[in-house]
């Protein structure tokens, strides 16, 4: 659960120093999605840095699922301004 503590942006700010691809989204359940595409270092150093989360964050459970690449992210987006 995922409320007032930038956690998006957080993501997004790691995503592009890392130079991935995808987006992070909030679900009605009050958690956070996050589709990233790019290599498997890169990938890991992004799950490194989420289960740290940021300074006003406790992450408490991450769910990690392969997906297939689709290849349709050209940047990093914080979905549903």
């Amino acid at each position: 659960m995922v409320q007032g503590v930038g956690f998006r942006y957080f993501v997004r700010r790691v995503a592009d120093r890392l130079e991935l691809t995808g987006d992070v989204r909030n679900l009605p359940d009050n958690t956070v999605e996050i589709v990233a595409e790019g290599t498997p270092r890169k990938l890991d150093d992004l799950i490194s840095e989420v289960r740290n989360g940021p300074p006003s964050a406790v992450v408490d459970r991450l769910e990690i699922h392969d997906i297939q690449v689709s290849g349709r992210y050209r940047t990093f987006l914080i979905e549903g301004w």
